[in-house]
């Protein structure tokens, strides 16, 4: 008998091949968890909430992320589908490939972003070691660099990497570069000083929530493709929900602090120097490499829902989308770009509200019927989500946009189901 691919995002993982547990996903979530954009997101928070502001904002927004987070992480445990294949159960066959084209699209994307962030921290930290003209300081050569690195990640997949790197020794050396990034602060800062100022008042808390809610949402899309590997839902959820929190919390809250402490003026350049003064740099160092495990999670990720379009072998196209992001960060501007990810990122809070109704209330964690073509109650549901994220983010951003517009998706979306599953003569095909 053929041995099936594991890497095919239209077929359902066998139960006796799901082999990650609680341990293996906690590993892999702490990591994607930490990481430079992680501090660099806490940065955002620190003038405008101070310490006492932003890490309540950040305690609360993360760990309603990452319970909605690890609920979607069951949908991939309980189908055996990859992110994208799943929705099929909920958008029909036709509806699908929406969101799967508007996912890769943001992945490129957010892939080559991951390049350019890591390429000019370790151009910054090298030209401080060396000089700004050496050839170790060149953002051609670290570009290079990464990539190679993140397409290597990529086209090994998520079994290679969660079991050989992150479980044996990836993740103590990172919960080592948190702890003493933690134990630097605590030293050097006064704390009490910190947590006595406020805020300027520049952000409103709940556009700080929905800044911190955005951390783990942005995930939704990608989840299931690694979940899917998990032998209990149970596990899944617990290992998802904990490994996510404790590092996005943890590194989203040092980069308010740091900011605050040692880079008042907000300049990333500013806040990465003063990590580099914890410990040689060696902290930040691995922070910086673990960087290349979310864009890692970006380009496969993206070769799945292009193999889901497309029809081709995951591996070669993660090798593809490697070469892609590569080109990207060395010759396009992204300054647009970045705006137009996250318009595109906004469609997914919502699409995952009518996603988790659909899976967990109408369909009771069932398989269901497979609509062959469009499911006009879940498409219509996503569509009033998606109104309301943008009527709130350009109309009324101090309410904050995402989560309402998850549950008003959510909402519909049952209210819709229910009716048309009651209604008499309805095919669901």
């Amino acid at each position: 008998m053929q041995t099936p691919n594991l890497y095919s995002p239209s077929a359902a993982i066998p139960a006796n091949q799901r082999v990650f547990g609680a341990r293996d996903l906690f590993s892999l979530w702490f990591s994607l968890g930490v990481g430079l954009m992680v501090l660099q997101t806490g940065a955002l928070l620190a003038p405008g909430l101070g310490l006492a502001g932003g890490l309540l904002a950040i305690g609360l927004g993360t760990l309603v992320g990452v319970l909605l987070l690890a609920a979607v992480a069951v949908i991939g445990s309980d189908t055996g589908l990859s992110a994208m294949a799943a929705l099929r159960l909920t958008l029909g066959q036709r509806g699908a490939p929406v969101p799967a084209l508007l996912n890769l699209l943001q992945l490129v994307g957010w892939g080559s972003f991951e390049i350019i962030v890591m390429r000019d921290a370790a151009s910054l930290l090298a030209g401080r070691t060396f000089s700004e003209g050496s050839l170790w300081a060149s953002p051609v050569l670290w570009t290079l660099a990464f990539s190679a690195l993140v397409t290597l990640l990529a086209v090994g997949g998520p079994l290679t990497f969660v079991r050989r790197v992150l479980r044996k020794w990836g993740i103590w050396l990172l919960l080592a570069a948190c702890i003493w990034l933690t134990w630097n602060l605590i030293a050097k800062a006064d704390l009490a000083a910190l947590w006595a100022r406020a805020g300027d008042g520049s952000l409103p808390f709940a556009v700080g929530f929905d800044i911190a809610i955005a951390m783990p949402l942005s995930w939704l899309p990608l989840i299931a493709d690694y979940s899917r590997f998990g032998r209990r839902a149970r596990s899944v959820f617990g290992g998802t929900a904990v490994g996510f929190f404790l590092g996005n919390a943890w590194l989203m809250s040092l980069g308010v602090a740091y900011t605050l402490a040692f880079a008042p003026s907000g300049e990333v350049n500013a806040l990465l120097l003063a990590l580099a003064g914890a410990g040689l740099g060696i902290p930040l160092l691995l922070i910086l490499l673990d960087e290349s495990e979310n864009a890692f999670a970006d380009v496969h990720s993206a070769a799945v829902s292009s193999s889901l379009l497309a029809g081709l072998k995951v591996e070669h196209l993660a090798l593809a989308i490697g070469l892609l992001c590569t080109l990207i960060a060395l010759f396009a501007p992204l300054a647009q770009y970045q705006n137009f990810l996250l318009l595109i990122g906004s469609v997914f809070a919502p699409l995952f509200g009518v996603v988790l109704v659909d899976h967990f209330l109408l369909r009771r964690r069932q398989p269901g019927a497979l609509y062959s073509g469009w499911r006009w109650d879940a498409l219509l549901a996503w569509l009033g989500g998606i109104s309301l994220y943008h009527l709130l983010a350009n109309l009324y951003p101090e309410l904050g946009a995402t989560l309402p517009a998850l549950l008003l998706a959510g909402a519909l979306h049952y209210l819709l189901g229910r009716g048309i599953s009651r209604g008499p003569g309805t095919a669901r095909v």
